[in-house]
């Protein structure tokens, strides 16, 4: 069995779903993943965010102007008026469920319905499309499969077995369409995945079916080797390995959701980014497999802060570290750098959350220092440690650039730099010449 995930853009349209059933399979069993049509989640986002203001009047006012917009498509996609009557009545049946929030107090859980609605409408819209067309097609509703642990992970076991469940019932169905993104909790209640969770979606599934292949389709032919809205003439990247696509993915390279790659990778499913927009294009690869002592790409990730902690009591102390993840353990907010020396330790974090909490509590083991307005800059490859000068060209072309931070030999995969964000668009047009133009030369 095959997933395909199409995002917003893809189905962003009648145009654009019409085009999206002319790549599905005919000869082999798919389950095709979707995202909310493009720019229906932001306006669900808006109606929740008027709601938790207060102003009903205005979130009535934004869901009135997204019911007419579906109305229009529905005009567009259908040519029978059977087909026409079943989207109204998907409409009528979401937008009501939304107008229901608007009853009572907002809730976080009132904005998680609302936000769930996006790929209701788009999947059943979809399918309504495929009945007209004459192919026969199942609604798998991600809501009776899909569910996060009180941690907010998947749980694979809960997944597995009740998607089992559900396909057991078409044994002789070959095309199935469910949600991304949405999902229940542990209290079983309608829940996400977090933006770009329709991605790990499409990857949870592929793992819990085992999958022959995951494909995600987006509006960009593959991973490209740097940002192509800063750095002109980039090129898609054919191959990847999991940890390169998961370092790519993590520091800032928007086409896949970072997440995604474990459950592909544990259970060593290739995973293909695509392009709906160009589906000839060969797009990239993600596999298991390595191709060689190779710099494949660049991505830069802003937003990041540095924390430094400067302590007389680390010197030749152990369980000093310790002591200090543990700060960022209970604030439940991830580390992406760190570098160290006897008396002091440097770290980055993206999430400032509980900032001036974890300051408060670094306190008691020095001084802090927070510096803000900083971005890392990934350069992802194969960094083997017996080979030497590996690194070389990549620092040489930063150079000119002041580095705040490096990270080198955590991972054979990455090196990672951090910088003032001011100097991000310099340093990946550093990068690029400096190495990726450099390649090029040498292979002409």
């Amino acid at each position: 069995m095959k997933i395909m995930k199409f995002g917003g853009t893809s189905v962003g349209s009648a145009e654009r779903m019409s085009a999206v059933s002319q790549l599905l399979p005919t000869q082999e069993p798919v389950i095709v993943v979707l995202s909310a049509m493009s720019g229906t989640t932001n306006h669900l986002v808006q109606i929740g965010q008027q709601l938790a203001l207060g102003d009903v009047a205005q979130a009535d006012s934004l869901t009135n102007q997204l019911e007419h917009h579906y109305k229009q498509v529905i005009a567009d996609l259908y040519k029978q008026d059977a087909s026409k009557e079943k989207g109204k009545q998907v409409i009528q049946t979401v937008f009501t469920q939304i107008r229901a929030c608007f009853d009572h107090p907002f809730s976080p859980a009132s904005e998680k319905i609302i936000l769930a609605q996006g790929e209701l409408l788009s999947t059943q819209l979809f399918q309504i499309f495929q009945h007209e067309n004459g192919i026969s097609s199942v609604l798998l509703p991600a809501l009776e499969f899909m569910k996060i642990t009180p941690d907010e992970e998947p749980d694979h076991a809960y997944i597995r077995e009740n998607l089992r469940k559900q396909l057991e019932q078409y044994p002789d169905n070959q095309l199935f369409i469910t949600q991304g993104y949405i999902c229940r909790n542990a209290k079983n209640e309608i829940d996400n995945l977090k933006r770009g969770g329709s991605d790990y979606t499409a990857s949870i599934i592929g793992a819990a079916v085992k999958a022959s292949e995951i494909q995600i389709w987006t509006d960009i032919d593959g991973m490209h080797n740097n940002d192509p809205r800063i750095v002109k003439n980039t090129y898609p990247i054919a191959e990847l390995s999991f940890d390169e696509a998961a370092e790519l993915a993590y520091f800032g390279a928007k086409i896949l959701h970072p997440s995604s790659i474990l459950p592909a990778q544990q259970h060593n499913i290739p995973v293909r980014l695509l392009n709906t927009m160009q589906p000839e294009a060969p797009g990239t690869t993600i596999s298991s497999k390595r191709s060689g002592h190779k710099i494949k790409a660049v991505a830069a990730k802003d937003g990041i802060i540095a924390i430094k902690i400067k302590s007389s009591r680390m010197l030749l102390a152990y369980g000093f570290l310790r002591s200090v993840f543990e700060v960022f353990e209970r604030f439940k907010t991830p580390i992406d750098m760190i570098t160290t020396s006897e008396v002091a330790v440097s770290l980055t974090i993206d999430n400032a959350t509980y900032l001036p909490e974890i300051t408060e509590a670094l306190q008691r083991f020095g001084s802090v220092e927070i510096d803000s307005d900083l971005t890392i800059v990934c350069v992802v490859g194969d960094f083997m440690e017996d080979r030497p000068g590996a690194a070389l060209r990549v620092v040489q072309s930063l150079r000119h650039i002041p580095l705040r931070m490096i990270s080198y030999g955590g991972s054979k995969n990455n090196i990672s730099f951090l910088v003032n964000t001011n100097t991000k668009e310099e340093a990946l047009l550093s990068i690029n010449e400096g190495v990726f133009q450099e390649k090029e030369e040498a292979n002409a």
